[in-house]
């Protein structure tokens, strides 16, 4: 399975988002990477699902696309929601959710964009052949994010 790099957390999270994503959302902590590591919800105006699934793909793109080598990078990056579990320690609720993220290189994604907008509509694209490549192309992995939630609960 494809490792990338944790992301380090120097108490910056709502800065980093700021700075990445033009984004003010109310959060600290760290990435979600464990329950020590959690990310906490501190408030939200859109259901918490919906800020989760938010932070999770900023975190995976920044993993998957903004650190890495131009030639390193993917694209077509999406996150389904596979498992969520609610719990509590210690008197904090968490919510720890399981997501299958498919992306694939950003320059292969680019070349099927580009074939696709040349070749639509024309004799001799076979569109089924075009997104059976595609998907042969499309890496899936599977990464769990922790969020402490209490406060907006």
């Amino acid at each position: 399975m494809l490792q990338f790099e944790q992301l380090k957390s120097d108490n910056d999270l709502k800065e980093v988002i700021k700075a990445a994503f033009d984004a003010d959302l109310s959060v600290s902590g760290a990435w979600g990477y464990t329950q020590e590591l959690s990310t906490i919800i501190e408030s939200s105006e859109v259901p918490v699902k919906q800020l989760e699934h938010m932070l999770a793909s900023m975190r995976t793109y920044i993993e998957m696309n903004m650190t890495l080598p131009r030639e390193e990078r993917y694209g077509s990056i999406n996150l389904n929601e596979i498992e969520r579990e609610q719990i509590q320690v210690d008197g904090l609720i968490y919510d720890m959710v399981t997501y299958e993220i498919t992306a694939m290189k950003e320059e292969t994604y680019t070349a099927f964009i580009n074939a696709y907008k040349e070749g639509l509509g024309k004799e001799g694209f076979d569109i089924t052949e075009h997104f059976d490549q595609r998907k042969k192309a499309t890496i899936t992995r599977s990464e769990v994010y922790w969020f402490e939630v209490h406060q907006v609960l």
